[in-house]
């Protein structure tokens, strides 16, 4: 927008980042409470306590299946309206889960954990939402603040699940789904200030055929780096409070556990996009997964409290960098007219994934152990650095 023919274009870029950073960390909170207590939900809650963990797979299920629909969504109503809905849906979600607490109903608990996915797919896009108005110089860092939010999330959600667990007592949990539903409202009201124009309607194919894009080099990779990234993060962090509860810790030892970790997750993000910048996106991936590897070592070491917190929080490190790496590749693979059907088909392939380490983590947890789950972190985490070092070999070659 131009005020005069001497005023300057009307950047909304700073702002949207600063609100969609609160957001993420809005919502993001929501999610540290049900990584907290879902798996403990479900343990009490399941007729077997090998599908302690199914009603958060059924979460990434749906998680799953939104992206798509959400993205198309997005390109017909805009990013705001769709963000604001997906709140709101949240919001029913979290009812339904707090309902189910109070009535004993493993059934219905899952339901609302199914909804609560379609939720975790929305805000999933606040991310990309930050690289629409922002400068190809700038895009990088813009996902990267974002992401930063979840740092309040790190503190705040864990200790909300840790408050709130005994709200309703003697019904334990359903504190922290009632607390969820009130975060969900503040901000879906916070959501009306994001300043991101409509996309404008457009006639005939948008792009290349997505066969024809997902098959290139850096699609491939971009792609790979986020979802083994999510995918080995997801593994091991739902099976931590399984794993605990094992060893005999509580939910108080939990609690700071997954605070250290999404501190892991969201803390590095004030600087992942400028040491980006500085070392090279191929650096800060493969160091991502050499963080994974260092983690699945530390976890399998030994099975104190001191060995979960540091394993969860280089855990978290390393999703960092290979999301956020994955994520600001990603934007190389696509034209602006390409980026929702792009976006959605990223989301898809990286959140399937997710589902199936959220499905089997209880079950490898409760058959095997906690040093399978975290030997299961180790190849793929190599895949991640070979497929990097071809990449980079790739275009050196191409130059």
């Amino acid at each position: 927008m131009i005020a005069s023919n001497n005023s300057p274009v009307y950047d909304p870029t700073k702002k949207n980042v600063l609100v969609l950073s609160i957001c993420l960390g809005m919502s993001m909170t929501g999610t540290s409470i049900v990584l907290t207590i879902s798996a403990l939900v479900g343990i009490t809650l399941a007729p077997d306590p090998a599908l302690a963990t199914v009603p958060f797979g059924l979460q990434w299920v749906m998680t799953v299946s939104s992206t798509v629909p959400l993205s198309l969504l997005m390109r017909r109503f805009g990013r705001r309206p769709v963000f604001i809905c997906g709140q709101l849906v949240g919001c029913g979600g979290a009812a339904i889960a707090a309902f189910a607490i109070f009535n004993e109903n493993f059934y219905f608990f899952a339901l609302g954990s199914a909804i609560m996915g379609i939720h975790n797919a929305c805000w999933q896009y606040y991310r990309f939402a930050a690289a629409d108005t922002a400068s190809e110089a700038f895009k990088g860092r813009a996902i990267s603040y974002v992401m930063a939010g979840g740092v309040f999330a790190a503190i705040a959600g864990p200790e909300l699940a840790s408050q709130t667990h005994g709200l309703f007592e003697p019904v334990l949990f359903a504190g922290g789904y009632f607390t969820i539903c009130c975060i969900t409202v503040v901000t879906s009201i916070l959501l009306f200030a994001i300043d991101i124009p409509k996309p404008q309607a457009r006639k005939g194919r948008a792009g290349r055929p997505l066969g024809d894009i997902i098959r290139q080099p850096v699609f491939i990779v971009a792609v790979l780096s986020s979802m083994l990234g999510y995918g080995l993060m997801n593994l091991s962090m739902t099976s931590t409070p399984l794993a605990m509860k094992v060893c005999g810790f509580v939910v108080q030892d939990t609690k700071w556990i997954i605070q250290a970790h999404i501190l892991g997750m969201y803390l590095p993000s004030f600087f992942t996009g400028n040491l980006i910048k500085r070392f090279g996106i191929y650096n800060i991936l493969i160091a991502g997964a050499v963080l994974m590897m260092i983690a699945a070592t530390i976890a399998m070491s030994g099975e104190t409290i001191g060995h979960f917190a540091l394993a969860l929080t280089v855990l978290g490190l390393g999703w960092n960098f290979l999301f956020i790496g994955g994520t600001t590749l990603l934007t190389e693979a696509y034209k602006p007219e390409e980026k929702e059907k792009v976006q959605g088909c990223n989301d898809l392939l990286v959140f399937g994934t997710v589902v199936l380490t959220a499905f089997f983590s209880g079950t490898i947890q409760h058959l095997i152990g906690w040093t399978a789950v975290n030997a299961a972190l180790i190849l793929p985490a190599f895949l991640v650095v070979a497929a990097v070092i071809w990449l980079r070999q790739k275009r050196a070659s191409a130059v």
